[in-house]
């Protein structure tokens, strides 16, 4: 079983090196009564990034991006798994769950009311289906998923236009293409799941900023999920 450390945020390694990574966790750490946890996926590119600054304005989530937390500790001095994730990336592939799992659950707790109460808004994740279910059972079940519906052709343009300014290596062509195929043999089962569970809120990409955040909040409300205005 791995040896976790307190969850004081990123600057601390997430997981000693040895044994192998294994979940410590029997029952989910967080109470969905007082938890709130609702996932936005879409492919790369199709607008994660931005209605989530809507939704944190509006809703008091705290936006937690996968990614994000994965590159900080791609780049963190000492990281025992930088290099490992650099190498998932850089091919488009996806960074072993345990990993990601642990990273997204220290920073809920470092992010968390003395109360106990939180609203999470996890993005571009959970990406397989098994991350979904080792997530929902370990740490916290979720609410909902917004799921940003985006033609690949439109992606594609935003994230070459990023590549120019964002620095990212993932922005370039062979990388998307990965990232793209990546996505709907992977990421789209998940959101199929979800949804015949009735938990997804499905929003066109296409249109201008507001037009999409418009769908967005309709279909929250339709979950029940209403705005801390």
């Amino acid at each position: 079983m791995s040896a976790i450390i307190p969850p004081t945020g990123l600057p601390d390694p997430i997981l000693q090196p040895d044994p192998p990574l294994t979940s410590s966790n029997t029952s989910p750490v967080f109470d969905p009564e007082k938890v709130t946890v609702v996932y936005i996926l879409g492919g790369p590119g199709s607008g994660k990034g931005t209605q989530s600054a809507h939704l944190v304005q509006d809703y008091g989530f705290v936006h937690l991006s996968a990614g994000d937390l994965l590159r900080a500790e791609q780049d963190r001095s000492g990281s025992k798994y930088g290099q490992l994730i650099k190498d998932y990336i850089k091919d488009g592939q996806i960074v072993p769950m345990e990993v990601t799992v642990k990273l997204l659950e220290n920073a809920m707790h470092a992010k968390m009311s003395n109360d106990g109460i939180g609203r999470f808004l996890i993005d571009g994740f959970p990406r397989k289906m098994d991350q979904a279910a080792f997530f929902e059972s370990s740490v916290c079940h979720s609410r909902c998923t917004i799921f940003l519906d985006c033609p690949e052709d439109v992606m594609k343009e935003r994230l070459l236009n990023r590549g120019k300014t964002s620095g990212r290596s993932d922005d370039n062509e062979e990388s998307i293409k990965k990232r793209f195929r990546t996505f709907v043999e992977t990421s789209m089962p998940v959101v199929e799941y979800f949804e015949k569970e009735g938990r997804v809120v499905k929003v066109s990409a296409v249109g201008t900023e507001q037009e999409v955040y418009e769908h967005v909040v309709e279909g929250l409300a339709a979950q029940g999920i209403a705005p801390q205005k």
